[in-house]
């Protein structure tokens, strides 16, 4: 079983810190570039800003297996300036807008500093306050002096801490599948070529997953992911009765979601992997929500695909929340899945 020491958690914490919005993922790429010069057999960042990266196995009847974890996280696009430092802005993948007033955030490459800014309570009529403020009612305000130019990206300021055995930060989909996917180049075993895909423009439609998946032409591929934990025991309606997943139970398999039918082959195996290796692991119940998997298994002729996931609660907020236990339960069950994966897996009914 391996272990969740200092240096996966620091290097968790400097990807979380990273600022890399979708469509500009360099901070976050080039963080991935210096962990694995050392261990790749070829990289390639491709003309969208996949960092591409193979990991040669050796001997007959190879499997293609890709792995992919997206680098790009949610965030603000600034839309126009409206002087004295405030600028107009839009979201960048799926912010619920309830989340943004008060918040503070970076922009740009330079990661200045701001917050976001509404009316004050004191100000508003008992009407508006009924109702989520408008994304175009509010402002990010980087005060007098404060640079940053229409077009900058940017995103809730970095945040990451340790809690017992908590990780609390922002981004934590999906730099946690990407600290995952490091380590899985770090230690391939020999029997695939691991073909790892650490793709861009995920949160705004699994873009840089379809161009890697034609890029590298895999038999299988498994997405490495985030997933929402719907586990508060209350909700508006009184108890929660349908828990997508849990903080604490393990890795979670995906069977089904908005954007693909997990290849039941895959789910099998990876259950076997789980219960033969003694690893705790949950079925993400089927629902809303996908992963790279449902562009991946639409390259080319069509590839067998299915999911694996770290529960996290407060999805796209400034702040979200994940166990270390489920952090290392995926990474033993993807690890144990490598060593195990045959051409046989495939022949499968």
């Amino acid at each position: 079983m391996p272990t969740i020491a200092n240096p996966p958690l620091k290097l968790l914490e400097k990807l979380c810190r990273a600022v890399s919005v979708s469509g500009d993922e360099n901070e976050v790429r080039k963080i991935i570039l210096e962990e694995i010069k050392d261990y790749a057999d070829e990289t390639k960042v491709d003309a969208l800003g996949n960092l591409l990266v193979t990991k040669n196995g050796r001997g007959a009847k190879r499997l293609r297996v890709m792995l992919d974890a997206h680098m790009d996280e949610v965030g603000f696009m600034l839309v126009a300036d409206d002087g004295d430092g405030l600028f107009e802005f839009t979201t960048i993948g799926g912010i619920d807008p309830r989340n943004l007033a008060g918040k503070q955030v970076v922009v740009g490459r330079e990661h200045t500093p701001g917050v976001i800014g509404a009316k004050p309570i004191h100000l508003t009529a008992p009407g508006e306050r009924q109702h989520p403020i408008p994304v175009d009612a509010l402002r990010i305000d980087l005060g007098l002096g404060g640079k940053a130019k229409v077009g900058d990206r940017g995103t809730f300021a970095p945040n990451f801490r340790r809690v017992g055995p908590s990780i609390m930060s922002k981004s934590i989909d999906d730099r946690i599948g990407v600290a995952t996917l490091i380590e899985l180049v770090k230690s391939a075993p020999p029997n695939v070529d691991l073909l790892a895909a650490f793709t861009v423009q995920e949160e705004i439609g699994l873009r840089g997953a379809k161009v890697a998946a034609h890029y590298f032409h895999p038999d299988l591929a498994i997405a490495i992911d985030a997933t929402p934990a719907n586990d508060l025991p209350m909700q508006t309606e009184g108890e929660n009765t349908f828990y997508n997943t849990r903080l604490g139970l393990g890795p979670a398999i995906y069977v089904a979601n908005s954007s693909t039918i997990d290849d039941p082959r895959l789910v099998r195996f990876l259950q076997e992997t789980a219960e033969k290796e003694r690893i705790p692991y949950q079925i993400r119940q089927p629902g809303g929500g996908g992963t790279d998997a449902g562009a991946i298994q639409r390259a080319a002729a069509g590839v067998p695909v299915v999911s694996v996931s770290v529960p996290h609660r407060y999805t796209h907020t400034a702040m979200s929340l994940s166990r270390i236990d489920d952090w290392k339960n995926t990474l033993a069950l993807l690890r144990a899945a490598l060593k195990r994966m045959t051409p046989e897996i495939l022949k499968r009914q």
